[in-house]
């Protein structure tokens, strides 16, 4: 096994910018950090990971607490994440906590017992719960963000995406849009459905509460809520789904019925996910930047821990409408 003075040596630094570099690698150059980390993998140097942590005080170990790891959407949030932890030297410990409040402190916890320095939250819900709101915590809350708690944010404008979709159906001569929404809790089935309502109001229309249905973002919501639109007496011309799987189920609900989409019913999703471009027919969605959600985050949390930030940005990422071929001209 190789020492340190090994690496130093073949990357052509001394031995304390090698020391520098695996511990605070925010402190290096980008260029010098590529030549170090490519001669630590040459040499196969393994550092002490336990003297690392008594001389840095730091673990370099986040936690990501998600909701559920087999949402397509934060797949794509977490492969940002771990692109941009490990060109940082963080190493991520992923928690599927299923939104599960005890679970998320359980994995919070492990900041206070020094095995992590900090969390990043994928949901509404803040794990700190001892925690006085005025401090900052050692948190970013990502996507779903939770009012009131001083931390980083990362979000979309969703009351704004959702009211350019709507008016997107309404430019196709739309008036009956129902929305199938995410889980009542959510902030984004709030500001989704605020976003729905201002687009129709604004076009004049009063909101029809037999249009709007319950779902929770999954495959099967869709189908179900589908189901229960078409059997209404005035069923709905354009269906406009909180996420692009439950869009889908939506789809493959109105085929079954042998319902052509969109010739007989426009179907919108939001996120803009890989399987929307390859369903039948392609998803007219909302595009979010996912993995910019991950770097963001990440980036947000580490400056939190090295005290670069006095106070807690709200960073708004930027949408846009994909039009594919599942919204057309109303029947």
């Amino acid at each position: 096994m190789s020492n340190i003075r090994a690496v130093a040596d073949l990357a052509g630094v001394s031995v304390a910018t090698v020391s520098r570099t695996l511990q605070q690698p925010e402190r290096v150059s980008q260029k010098t950090r590529a030549k170090v980390m490519a001669a630590v993998k040459e040499t196969g140097y393994k550092p002490n990971q336990m003297a690392v942590k008594f001389r840095s005080g730091k673990t370099h170990n986040l936690v990501v607490l998600v909701p559920t790891v087999a949402n397509v959407f934060f797949a794509r949030v977490i492969s940002g994440m771990q692109q941009a932890a490990h060109e940082q030297g963080y190493t991520l410990l992923l928690c599927n906590t299923m939104a599960d409040e005890e679970v998320e402190q359980s994995y919070a916890h492990m900041v206070d017992t020094a095995q992590a320095d900090g969390v990043i939250q994928l949901r509404a819900f803040n794990p700190f719960t001892e925690a006085p709101s005025a401090d900052m915590l050692p948190m970013v809350n990502a996507c779903e963000v939770l009012d009131g708690v001083t931390c980083p944010t990362v979000q979309l404008d969703n009351r704004a995406a959702a009211r350019v979709m709507t008016e997107h159906l309404l430019g196709l001569g739309h008036r009956r849009i129902a929305m199938i929404k995410g889980p009542a809790r959510s902030p984004l089935t709030r500001d989704r459905l605020a976003g729905y309502r201002d687009a129709l109001l604004d076009a004049g229309l009063s909101i029809d509460d037999q249009l709007l249905c319950a779902g929770n973002f999954s495959l099967d919501a869709g189908y179900a809520a589908t189901s229960q639109l078409m059997a209404q007496a005035n069923p709905p011309t354009a269906i406009f789904c909180e996420n692009d799987e439950m869009a889908i189920g939506a789809i493959k609900c109105l085929k079954d019925q042998g319902i052509a989409v969109p010739e007989q019913v426009s179907v919108a999703g939001f996120d803009n996910i890989s399987f929307a471009e390859f369903c039948d027919p392609p998803l007219t969605t909302i595009a979010q930047p996912a993995e910019d959600f991950g770097r963001t985050a990440v980036n947000l949390l580490i400056d939190v821990l090295e005290q670069r930030l006095r106070t807690a940005p709200k960073v708004i990422l930027p949408f846009e409408l994909v039009v594919r071929a599942s919204t057309g001209p109303a029947r």
